[in-house]
C-alpha cells in the first residue's frame, strides 16, 4: 500500500522559510517521479514542483527561485524547502506520486502552510 505522510507546515511571516517533508512507503521511491502540489482555499489544485527519478527538477513559475525540491533516497523522503514566502503561498501542500504530465497516482493528507503577519 502506497503511503505518503507530509509534515513541516506552519504559520510563518512573509519573507520566512520552511522545510516540508514527505515520508514515502509502499513503492520504489527511487524510481518514481515525485511532486509537490498545493491548494489554496477556494482555488484549484496547483502544481508546484517535481523531481524525476533521474534527479531532474521542475518548478512552476510562481515558485521558481524560492522553492527547492529534493529527496533522500536512503530515507524514502521527499523535501520542499521554501524561502522568501509570500502571503499567496498560503495553501495546503501535498506530496504526490507522479508528475503533471503522467498524473498523480497517490497523494498524502497534506500539511498546512500559512504565510501571514
Amino acid at each position: 500500500e502506497v503511503q505518503l505522510v507530509e509534515s513541516g507546515g506552519d504559520l510563518v511571516q512573509p519573507g520566512g522559510s520552511l522545510r516540508l517533508s514527505c515520508v514515502a512507503s509502499g513503492f520504489t521511491f527511487s524510481r518514481s517521479a515525485m511532486s509537490w502540489v498545493r491548494q489554496a482555499p477556494g482555488k484549484e489544485l496547483e502544481w508546484v514542483s517535481t523531481i524525476y527519478s533521474g534527479g531532474v527538477t521542475e518548478y512552476s513559475d510562481s515558485v521558481k527561485g524560492r522553492f527547492t525540491i529534493s529527496r533522500d533516497i536512503a530515507k524514502n523522503t521527499l523535501y520542499l524547502h521554501l524561502i522568501s514566502l509570500k502571503t499567496e503561498d498560503t495553501a495546503m501542500y501535498y506530496c504526490a506520486k507522479g508528475s503533471k504530465y503522467a498524473g498523480y497516482s497517490n497523494r498524502g493528507q497534506g500539511t498546512q502552510v500559512t504565510v501571514s503577519s
